[in-house]
């Protein structure tokens, strides 16, 4: 039976839809790229309560994190108004209150739909340390009056601890590598890869009241309760780290000013570390509440003594270095001081905190030599008191210290520490790294990232403009000949009924 001209039409038109419909179907399968779409950004938010002062930091990263750890980088910074919480004893209420300012300052960062996922953490350093030791129930009411300021905002408070020396010391040696971008890389194939392990550097912090070394050492550590370990982007890490409490810089001038009391025959402290011409009176009351300070007053002794700087560097070494039990550690290569096991300083460090602001102060963070470092501080503590005030207008009351501050480092990183005139050149004193400050706080807010589930981001698929563009005109065509076929078979019908 032939077709007629009609029929022969309609199946020609039939044809064509068949052959448009599946160019189209091949289109929406063919050329399709993988997508990933975008994804939240997370926030947290850590004090560092430190012995002298706090401060606020506020981080950022996005939820998909690469190898189990978060991308972080630093928003916020604030520093909170008065002393640190440690210093409000007789008024744990006002450590809480003294947060608040920092606290808005934050929440006004955050977006407001994010900040009841947003994890807020309290670390507390040396300071509070000393105090727990000296007197716990005060510890514990200034813990407890900060949780409940804390506690009370609307973000997900994860506690106010008591962080120890180890944890203080590795964290801010994470913080560093992280920042120079020495724990992770991202290579030109898209891969997130690890740099060699001999380019990390080590960390020298130097806070108020205690001071902490965290290295990669050449061979295996001898002592496991200096080492730390943690996994981050996938690879695990162990490092040497030791924290000296006491050793911070405010409380080895407090235990210096008070054996030079305690040496004194005269009713008058001469203090080699102070500038000639230097005077003032000295209080003992609070030079013999700190509890680095072992030694009580000798009885009869009056309530405040004179003092007089003489300016003295050579005598002012001396005394610093009977802080040190360095005998302890004579003849062996693997100790630092006080009989304290410690290998031999490997590779390039980062000092900072009080290490920086006090080598900034004396101009000297640019790598001097040793040796100009040396003449430099020297020639400093020799400078008349008058001179001193002269030429540093407003910077009381730290100004008296700097002399003592800067032989005291040195006595640190040289006898202690040991570094040598050879090794100085590989210290790089400094306060921000990677536009984040250094410190404990970030390579903490690195290892909470573990503690959040990661949110992979949702798969997607996309097709290049032009073929997209191609599919919907032959999806077109393929509707106008579907309906061109169904009106002539309509036609063809009825005529023959």
């Amino acid at each position: 039976m032939k077709l007629t001209v009609k029929e022969k039409v309609i199946v020609a038109l039939l044809g064509v839809t068949v052959a448009l419909g599946l160019t189209a179907l091949v289109l929406t399968l063919v050329q399709v790229a993988s997508i990933l779409l975008p994804v939240d950004t997370k926030f947290g938010i850590v004090f560092d309560a430190g012995s002298s002062h706090t401060s606020l930091f506020v981080y950022q990263w996005p939820a998909d994190k690469e190898n189990d750890t978060g991308v972080v980088s630093q928003t916020l910074t604030c520093q909170v108004k008065g002393p640190g919480i440690s210093s409000y004893t007789s008024d744990p209420a006002q450590a809480g209150e003294s947060l608040r300012g920092c606290l808005q300052e934050a929440l006004a960062a955050i977006p407001k739909a994010q900040q009841q996922r947003t994890p807020l953490f309290l670390g507390a350093t040396a300071g509070m340390r000393l105090l727990s030791q000296k007197n716990s129930s005060q510890a514990g009411h200034i813990f407890a009056a900060v949780s409940d300021v804390l506690g009370r905002a609307p973000v997900a408070f994860r506690g106010a601890e008591l962080l120890t020396g180890q944890d203080e010391g590795a964290l801010g040696w994470i913080t560093i590598n992280y920042v120079l971008g020495l724990l992770v890389k991202y290579s030109f194939s898209g891969e997130w890869i690890r740099p060699p392990e001999g380019t990390l550097v080590g960390a020298l912090d130097m806070g108020g009241a205690s001071t902490q070394i965290t290295f990669v050492p050449q061979g295996p550590i001898r002592d496991q309760s200096t080492q730390a370990s943690f996994r981050l982007y996938g690879f695990e890490h162990r490092v040497y780290t030791h924290s000296y409490l006491c050793y911070g810089r405010d409380q080895a001038l407090t235990r210096l000013l008070a054996k030079l009391v305690q040496n004194s025959t005269a009713p008058l402290v001469r203090h080699p570390c102070y500038h000639g011409g230097y005077v003032d009176t000295l209080s003992l009351a609070p030079l013999y509440e700190s509890p680095c300070v072992r030694a009580a007053p000798r009885p009869g002794s009056p309530a405040s003594l004179p003092v007089e700087g003489t300016g003295n560097p050579g005598a002012c070494v001396s005394a610093i270095r009977e802080l040190f039990n360095f005998s302890s550690c004579s003849g062996r290569q693997d100790c630092a001081f006080n009989g304290v096991y410690q290998p031999p300083v490997q590779g390039q460090f980062y000092a900072f905190s009080n290490f920086y602001y006090t080598f900034h102060f004396l101009n000297l963070t640019a790598g001097q030599p040793l040796a100009k470092v040396n003449a430099t501080v020297w020639e400093f503590c020799q400078k008349p008191w008058k001179q001193v005030e002269a030429s540093w207008p407003g910077q009381q009351p730290w100004l008296r210290d700097y002399c003592a501050s800067g032989l005291y480092l040195l006595t640190l990183l040289l006898q202690g520490y040991g570094f040598s005139e050879e090794t100085w050149p590989r210290i790089a004193f400094r306060k921000k790294a990677g536009g984040a400050d250094i410190g404990w706080t970030l390579g903490y807010m690195l290892n909470l990232t573990n503690m959040v589930p990661a949110e992979a981001p949702a798969p997607g698929r996309a097709q290049s403009q032009a073929v997209w563009v191609a599919g919907v005109i032959l999806v077109a065509l393929t509707l106008v000949a579907v309906l061109a076929v169904a009106v002539a078979v309509a036609q063809l019908l009825w005529r023959r009924a």
